[in-house]
């Protein structure tokens, strides 16, 4: 078969694709009460089917060019200069914290024992890695409406060992990403910044993903892009970048792509620890590190949803501003509100049940579940009252009040892109129907 000759066959497999994406299509208007309205979940079309396919007939099925395309892109994204994918976010979480004790940062590196700072009201994989690598949480509390810590908690915080700073934007909302990092800069703290829920969101004008020292992201199907399973990385700082990917890549020392030999043209001119001479530069380790590496497939469907970012972005706020107005004035239920000087790409619509309210969160999640609105809790609650967590050693700085009331009488339903104008506004029909039951 000749080339033009294979082009041909991909073109014609590729228009197939979109005519199987059209006569697989979901049919049927929203039916209130049936349809579920889900809380996430990927939005994807015919170019995503292609895009996957078109990588599978190019049978890329490690990490490649693609891979490559798609770091250089979501840095330029985030105005970062550097972005490792990886296969998860909650990877990118401990490739992170982990980066920050390697050998190479010398007196710098985090070390056992040291503290970094977090929220108790979280999900567990930005927490994980602190404790993975024998670091010491020190957790604080958290607004309620924004969800998010204060830089005034993270100041009060700090004692003789804290080291560095582990904090999320709660479902899209932006932590004060300036003033945090101005805090972590005054006391000579690490910043690493959970973008995993924010992505395309942003601060003081600027987009999250680029305040900390590292930053990390996640493309499972619940976050604003997807990849399936998948993760990144982002810093400005070489070195640190450097790190990460060996990390990322067994912990080898060697900085060539896969498939490519001698890039430094050094490759038998090393010698590194008890080596002897001119030891492979392909097979010298200088991390403990693991294979966390995605693969071209992936970055392929990732790439195609880069490009949407916006629109989706969009359509998150849409959906938040429809519900926060719908919803407005109503009793019992405190509604978020974004941090100031931030413009979200929410995550979710979080509500808290008012503590005198004559109903509780449980009695109203179940009426909304049983009419197919889908709720979810904010994440873990009180890390410290989840079960992982027993007797592990860490530190708590003031009050968690406000976080126990998050386990207590918080929740959040959905704003991702699937959902439409119909169904947020049945949402919110359905709340002022609760709400009037006990006016």
């Amino acid at each position: 078969m000749t080339d033009d000759e294979s082009a041909e066959t991909r073109q014609r497999i590729l228009e197939l694709v979109h005519d199987y994406d059209k006569q697989t299509a979901p049919e049927g208007a929203f039916q209130p009460g049936r349809t579920p309205i889900r809380t996430s979940g990927a939005v994807l079309t015919a170019e995503d089917r292609a895009a996957l396919v078109e990588a599978a007939l190019e049978l890329r099925i490690a990490s490649g060019a693609t891979a490559r395309r798609f770091e250089r892109a979501f840095a330029r994204e985030l105005g970062v200069r550097k972005a490792h994918l990886v296969n998860s976010g909650s990877s990118a979480n401990l490739l992170a914290v982990t980066a920050l004790t390697s050998p190479t940062l010398g007196a710098d590196a985090l070390r056992p024992g040291d503290e970094v700072i977090t929220v108790a009201a979280g999900f567990p994989t930005t927490v994980n890695p602190i404790l993975q690598n024998g670091l010491v949480p020190v957790f604080v509390d958290v607004e309620l409406g924004t969800y998010n810590t204060t830089p005034e908690r993270v100041a009060a915080a700090i004692g003789p060992r804290t080291r560095a700073i582990v904090m999320a934007h709660t479902l899209g909302n932006p932590f004060a990403a300036e003033e945090i990092r101005d805090v972590a800069r005054e006391h000579g703290l690490y910043l690493v910044e959970d973008n995993c829920d924010a992505v395309g969101s942003r601060y003081r004008g600027r987009p999250t993903g680029g305040f900390g020292d590292l930053s990390t992201a996640s493309f499972y199907p619940a976050h604003h892009i997807t990849s399936g399973e998948g993760g990144c990385v982002t810093t400005n700082n070489p070195v640190l970048a450097r790190i990460v990917e060996s990390l990322r890549d067994w912990g080898r020392d060697c900085w060539c792509e896969p498939g490519q030999d001698d890039a430094c043209r050094r490759r038998f001119a090393f010698r590194l620890g008890g080596l002897p001479p001119g030891y492979d530069h392909k097979y010298t380790f200088s991390h403990v590190g693991y294979n966390l590496k995605t693969t071209d497939l992936q970055a392929a469907l990732a790439l195609n949803q880069l490009g949407r970012l916006g629109e989706f972005t969009l359509a998150r706020q849409e959906n938040w501003r429809r519900l926060r107005a719908g919803l407005d004035g109503l009793p019992w239920l405190l509604l978020p509100s974004p941090t100031p000087d931030s413009e979200p790409s929410w995550f979710g619509f979080a509500i808290t049940v008012a503590a005198d309210a004559p109903f509780g969160r449980h009695e109203l999640v179940r009426f909304l579940e049983s009419r197919r609105i889908a709720t979810r809790m904010l994440f873990a609650g009180n890390l410290v009252r989840q079960p992982a967590y027993t007797g592990r050693n860490f530190r708590v700085s003031g009050s968690l009040a406000n976080t126990d009331a998050v386990t207590e009488r918080s929740f959040w339903i959905g704003v991702y892109p699937g959902i439409t104008a119909e169904m947020a506004d049945y949402v919110v029909a359905s709340l002022h129907e609760w709400t009037a039951r006990f006016g």
